[in-house]
């Protein structure tokens, strides 16, 4: 991507350095261990992160020195975020509506967020109750040595699926599925789930179409970095390269081929109008 000269978002809490430690409790590092499959595939980690609880947690600060590969990487997702406050809100200006921009926090290790204490091998997520993106930088390298899904468009693409969700809450929907999820079966619930990510996925798309148009920012060989890790954490996907087999009702974020289907779909129009994952039947996704 051509980000040289764009500009580095304010709206980011650099929290690497500092560590969760917990008090009369056990943190959420020794409830679940789970690796990279589970990081990307494991239901929503807001829900785990609710789930495990952040009973008698602190956040304690230790002298740490990033390497200058993870400055490089901190900057890009600077830019990235900035990309998207640019794209996002001349975009809710169009619908009659103002963008207000969510916080990103960068951290190592663990984390304390409005959803509670979370760890990196939640993976990123977006925390609606502090409408924040979180992420440890490390996952961009687990992206890369355990998936084989590489390129600064791939790591765009996580940023800008996250805050895809920080649009969903904006507009109301991510309220509205997760009050649907709640009163559902399990079956329902994650069907919920992937119409959600599908939207996200899309929205990610939106935010790439409108940024290159806005920054010329995309270079030849970025949409493939994109379809390629689209395709590399779908369900189906990732349950046969752990278990060897599927089972759809659990899948709770797409297929290989939703996720690539819904990015393009979302970089070809770069209209969040066209991104209902909502009233199709579930069949037709």
């Amino acid at each position: 991507m051509r980000l040289d000269g764009r500009r580095e978002s304010t709206n980011v809490d650099d929290r690497r350095g500092s560590t969760v430690k917990t008090v009369g409790g056990i943190g959420l590092g020794g409830i679940i261990i789970i690796g990279l499959i589970t990081m990307l595939l494991g239901g929503d980690p807001v829900s785990v992160i609710q789930q495990a609880g952040s009973m008698g947690a602190t956040q304690v600060e230790s002298d740490y020195q990033p390497t200058a590969e993870e400055e490089a990487l901190a900057k890009f997702t600077k830019q990235i975020l900035a990309g998207t406050e640019d794209v996002w809100t001349a975009l809710f200006k169009k619908m009659g509506r103002t963008y207000i921009p969510p916080k990103l926090v960068l951290f190592t290790g663990s984390v304390q967020s409005g959803c509670g204490g979370a760890t990196s091998s939640s993976g990123p997520f977006y925390c609606s109750a502090d409408q924040t993106v979180y992420i440890d930088l490390s996952f961009f390298t687990s992206m890369k040595q355990q998936l084989g899904a590489d390129g600064d468009f791939a790591y765009a693409y996580v940023i800008a699926h996250e805050v895809g969700h920080h649009v969903q809450y904006l507009l109301g929907t991510l309220t509205q599925a997760h009050k649907l999820m709640s009163q559902s079966s399990e079956k329902i619930s994650n069907q919920i789930s992937v119409r959600l990510e599908l939207q996200a996925d899309f929205y990610a798309g939106v935010w790439a179409h409108n940024d290159n148009k806005m920054f010329g920012s995309i270079e030849e060989g970025d949409i493939d970095e994109g379809m390629a890790i689209a395709s590399k954490i779908g369900d189906d996907y990732l349950q046969k390269k752990a278990y060897g087999r599927t089972v759809p009702d659990s899948f709770n974020h797409g297929t290989s081929a939703q996720r690539s289907r819904w990015l393009k779909r979302g970089l070809t129009y770069g209209d969040p109008s066209y991104g209902d994952t909502f009233s199709p039947d579930y069949s037709q996704l």
